[in-house]
């Protein structure tokens, strides 16, 4: 094999955890490449909002999302399918930024730095200490570790056959923007029967429009648009929302099998960071942070690993039990919280002890929403 293919780390996926990977690692002299499948920029379904955990650490690695555009937001409002709502500061404040727009800065930043090829990897395999990464196109690169950042599926998965692939999700999310006259500084989270939508703003003063819905609630209608007409709009505010708002995409971003079941943080010695390492609900708004923290975890072990000679199992572990600090908290609040709101009756009781102790919101978001990032 020609060595210029070989890498000291091959970076599968180049959504938010491969990108910020990429450029963390490229801070130092590591041979690294990068393979995304999709030319950017792109919109994805996501819910576009970030905790200001990370931003310090994004303009560290040259990246500012306020420059670009993005919103400040520093409230949260949350609403009970009867329309009932509660509002809060946000302890530590974020951002609305479309991955359109954020993909593309990060992106622009990455590909003056290091290989970056646009494929689809379609193989992995690990032999004698060396991975081998197989593309659509026929092409092969060797890395000395590889990261897996593909989301939350990919046709990986199954040829990985990591456990969560193999079960049926219950989980559907969509996505689109729209103009609508909605508060710059606000992120809202409306409930309706089977789910909840977010809506938030981003860059160009659009608003982003992202709900998570079971499958057992969707089916019981024929499309989107019905769905958001005879379901969402049971919530008054979602209601007022779909009446007034204007699409801007000709048609909705969908994704369906969206599981929230605990993932395995390393398969076949391919370290897993962002939607693939494990998905928060996006109730708790934060998953986009969340894979920018896991994605400078690694990139700091496997600098680590380079400069002290740490062996791959050392790293493995290492990289298993920071995540786990670091996040596993955070996703057993976000399933616990989950499950309240979208059970009426615990919802309602929810929401008159939120309101009766002013406390206990801002409670649980610092408990999804971790502490400042250090750099």
């Amino acid at each position: 094999m020609d060595e210029n293919s070989h890498y000291d780390v091959v970076i599968v996926g180049g959504g938010l955890a491969g990108l910020t990977a990429a450029l963390h690692l490229s801070t130092v002299e590591v041979r690294v490449l990068l393979i995304e499948q999709h030319e950017y920029p792109n919109h994805k379904v996501c819910g576009e909002y970030l905790s200001n955990e990370i931003l310090d650490y994004l303009k560290y690695l040259g990246v500012d999302p306020l420059e670009a555009g993005a919103v400040e937001i520093d409230e949260l409002e949350i609403s009970t399918i009867n329309g009932k709502k509660v509002r809060s500061k946000l302890p530590l404040g974020g951002f609305g930024i479309s991955r359109f727009a954020l993909d593309a800065l990060m992106f622009n930043a990455v590909k003056e730095e290091m290989d970056v090829v646009i494929d689809t990897v379609v193989d992995i395999s690990f032999d004698d200490d060396i991975f081998r990464v197989n593309t659509q196109n026929g092409e092969t690169f060797s890395g000395t570790y590889v990261l897996g950042a593909f989301g939350k599926r990919s046709k990986l998965d199954k040829s990985l056959q990591r456990e969560f692939i193999l079960k049926k999700s219950r989980w559907l999310a969509v996505k689109c923007h729209y103009d609508y006259r909605f508060p710059s500084n606000l992120v809202a989270l409306h409930n309706f029967t089977g789910g909840y939508c977010g809506l938030s703003k981003v860059e160009n003063d659009k608003v982003n429009a992202c709900y998570l819905v079971t499958y057992d609630s969707f089916k019981k209608v024929n499309d989107i648009e019905e769905f958001q007409q005879k379901v969402m709009s049971e919530n008054k505010h979602l209601k007022h929302f779909f009446e007034n708002a204007m699409p801007v995409f000709e048609k909705p971003l969908a994704i369906g099998q969206i599981s929230f079941d605990s993932k395995k943080l390393v398969e076949d010695h391919i370290l897993m960071i962002g939607d693939s390492a494990g998905l928060i609900h996006p109730l708790c708004g934060n998953g986009m942070s969340m894979a920018i923290h896991s994605a400078k975890m690694v990139s700091e072990i496997l600098l680590s690993a380079v400069k002290c000679n740490i062996n791959r199992n050392e790293v493995e572990t290492y990289y298993s039990k920071a995540w786990k600090k670091t996040f596993s908290s955070r996703l057993r609040t976000g399933r616990i919280a989950q499950r309240i709101l979208l059970n009426q009756s615990a919802s309602e009781i929810g929401f008159r002890m939120a309101r009766a102790f002013p406390g206990i919101l801002p409670g649980i978001i610092k408990s999804t929403h971790g502490e400042m990032v250090e750099i």
